[in-house]
C-alpha cells in the first residue's frame, strides 16, 4: 500500500480541484442554475474516476479523500432539495412533546398553534405540498430528526449539522463492513469507493440530507453479519434499516433462497463446506424482522396514525409522478387510448407487477450464496424502480451500493444520468422535459442491455 509521500502527482492535483469543485456546488450554487449544476457534477465524476483509477490501491487516502469531500458540506444548507425542513419540522414535534404523524403543518400554521421554533420558517421552507400531507417517515428516522430537535432545536444550520454528521457517520460504517464483505467475497476491496467516492452519493445523501445513507449502512450491516452466520444480528439490523425507511421490505423475500437452499459460505478466504440454514431458521429470521419493526412502531401505533400513514403512503403511488420511465410510456399510452392521466389505475397495477417480479427473482432463482443474493436483490430494485411513478435521485442509494458486489455497473452509469432529472426546476415553474428523462433512461437501458448480454463496456474495465 502506498503512502501519502509516494501519491501520483496527477491524483493530488485532481483531489484538489475536485475539492473546490464540491465547494462551490456546497455554497455557490441554485437548483435552477442547470447548466452550472450539471457542469460541475460531470466535473466532479470525471476527477471521481480517475483518482479512483489512480488510487484504488491506496484505501486510507481514498477513505482520507471522502471524509473531506463531505465535512466541506458541513455548514451549507441544502440546495437541491427542501425534505430537510421537514425532518427538521418533525423532529422539533416530538421534543415538544407532540406526534408528527397526527398533526398537518399547514393546519398548526394556519391555527397559530405550531409548536415548534422559527415554525414559519420551517413551513415556507418545506413548501405546500410537503406541509398539506402528514410526515410518512419511519420511527427510526424520527429518532434522528428527535436527536437534532434535541441538540439544535432553535438553530436550523445547527439542526442541519447533527444530522449531516449522522449521515457522515453512517457512509463511514457502509464504508467499514463494506469492505469487510467485499474481502471475505474474495473481491476487491477498493470497489467500496464506487459507493463512497462517487458525487451521487456525496451530494444527495451528505450534501442534501438524505437519510438513504444510513438505511444503507444498515442494510450492508446485516448483510455482513448474515454472510458470517449471525443471523439473528442479521435480522434485528435489517429490520432497523426498515424502520428508518420502508422499502428495504422490498428485499425481505429474496433471503428465502438463502435460507433453504445448500450454500457455499466462504469465510476468512477458506471454502467452508455446504451448508443449510433451513425453514426454521428462515421463519425465524422472518419473526426477528416482524416484531422488531412491529416493536418500533409500537409507541405511535393507533388508528389515526395507520390511517394518515397509508394515505400517504399511497400518494407516492397514485398521485405523484417524478423522472419515472416505464410507467411514462404506460402514461402515454393511457392518454392515447383513455384521453386522461391513468395514473390512479396504473399505481395500483404496476405494483402488483413489480412484486410478481419480486416473487420471481425470490423463489425460482436459487440465491444460494451471498453474491447471488445481492445480485437478485439488485436486478429486483432495479425492476422497483424502472415501474415506479417517482423515482427521486436519492432513490438510487440501495442499487448502487448493491452493485458493488456485482459484476453490473450500469448503476453506475444511472449515477451519473440521474442528475438530468434536476433540468425540471431550472424554468420558474416545476416541468419536467421528457426527452430529458428520456435520455437519462436510454443510456442506463443501453448500459444494463449490454452488460446482461455479457459484452464488456472497455470504461470499466478498470474496474477490478
Amino acid at each position: 500500500m502506498k503512502n501519502f509521500y509516494q501519491l501520483h502527482k496527477t491524483s493530488l492535483l485532481f483531489v484538489v480541484v475536485a475539492l473546490a469543485f464540491y465547494l462551490s456546488f456546497a455554497y455557490d450554487l441554485v437548483r435552477s442554475d442547470f447548466i452550472k449544476l450539471i457542469g460541475l457534477y460531470a466535473g466532479l465524476f470525471y476527477l471521481s474516476w480517475n483518482i479512483y483509477k489512480i488510487e484504488k490501491g491506496n484505501f486510507w487516502f481514498l477513505a482520507g479523500v471522502a471524509l473531506v469531500s463531505r465535512f466541506l458540506f458541513i455548514g451549507a444548507i441544502p440546495n437541491l432539495s427542501q425534505d430537510f425542513y421537514r425532518f427538521l419540522w418533525d423532529g422539533r414535534m416530538i421534543v415538544a412533546g407532540f406526534n408528527p404523524y397526527l398533526y398537518l403543518p399547514e393546519n398548526l400554521i394556519t391555527l397559530g398553534t405550531a409548536p415548534v421554533s422559527q415554525a414559519k420558517l420551517l413551513f415556507d421552507g418545506m413548501g405546500a405540498l410537503n406541509a398539506s400531507h402528514y410526515t410518512n417517515y419511519p420511527p427510526l428516522n424520527q429518532l434522528i430528526f428527535a436527536i437534532a430537535g434535541l441538540l439544535a432545536g432553535k438553530s436550523i444550520l445547527g439542526s442541519v449539522v447533527v444530522l449531516r454528521t449522522i449521515i457522515i457517520a453512517a457512509d463511514f460504517g457502509t464504508l467499514y463492513f463494506g469492505s469487510k464483505l467485499l474481502k471475505q467475497l474474495n473481491l476487491p476491496t477498493s470497489r467500496i469507493f464506487l459507493y463512497v467516492l462517487n458525487p451521487f452519493i456525496i451530494i444527495e445523501l451528505t450534501g442534501n440530507l438524505h437519510f438513504e445513507g444510513v438505511m444503507v449502512f444498515l442494510l450492508i450491516w446485516s448483510l455482513y453479519l448474515l454472510h458470517n452466520k449471525k443471523w439473528v444480528g442479521s435480522g434485528v439490523v435489517f429490520a432497523c434499516s426498515v424502520l428508518l425507511k420502508l422499502v428495504p421490505l422490498l428485499l425481505l423475500p429474496f433471503f428465502f433462497g438463502y435460507f433453504i437452499y445448500k450454500r457455499k459460505h466462504s469465510n476468512n478466504n477458506d471454502l467452508a463446506q455446504d451448508s443449510e440454514l433451513g425453514f426454521q431458521k428462515l421463519i425465524g429470521f422472518y419473526l426477528i424482522v416482524g416484531v422488531t419493526v412491529l416493536f418500533g412502531f409500537a409507541p405511535i401505533l393507533s388508528s389515526a396514525f395507520i390511517e394518515n400513514f397509508i394515505a400517504t403512503i399511497g400518494l407516492w403511488f397514485q398521485k405523484f409522478e417524478f423522472n419515472a420511465s416505464f410507467y411514462y410510456i404506460v402514461r402515454w399510452i393511457g392518454f392515447q387510448v383513455k384521453g386522461y392521466n391513468i395514473i390512479e389505475t396504473a399505481g395500483k397495477a404496476l405494483p402488483v407487477l413489480v412484486v410478481l417480479i419480486l416473487m420471481g427473482l425470490s423463489f425460482f432463482k436459487k440465491n444460494n450464496s451471498t453474491q447471488k443474493l445481492i445480485t437478485s436483490m439488485l436486478f429486483g430494485f432495479t425492476a422497483y424502480l424502472f415501474l415506479s411513478t417517482t423515482v427521486h435521485p436519492w432513490y438510487l442509494a440501495i442499487p448502487l451500493i448493491l452493485s458493488v458486489f456485482t459484476n453490473y455497473k450500469y448503476v453506475l452509469v444511472w449515477s451519473f444520468t440521474i442528475i438530468l432529472s434536476y433540468f425540471a426546476y431550472s424554468g420558474e415553474q416545476f416541468q419536467e422535459n421528457l426527452w430529458v428523462v428520456g435520455l437519462e433512461y436510454l443510456l442506463v437501458f443501453a448500459c444494463l442491455i449490454w452488460e446482461v448480454t455479457g459484452r464488456k463496456i472497455p470504461l470499466f474495465n478498470s474496474i477490478e
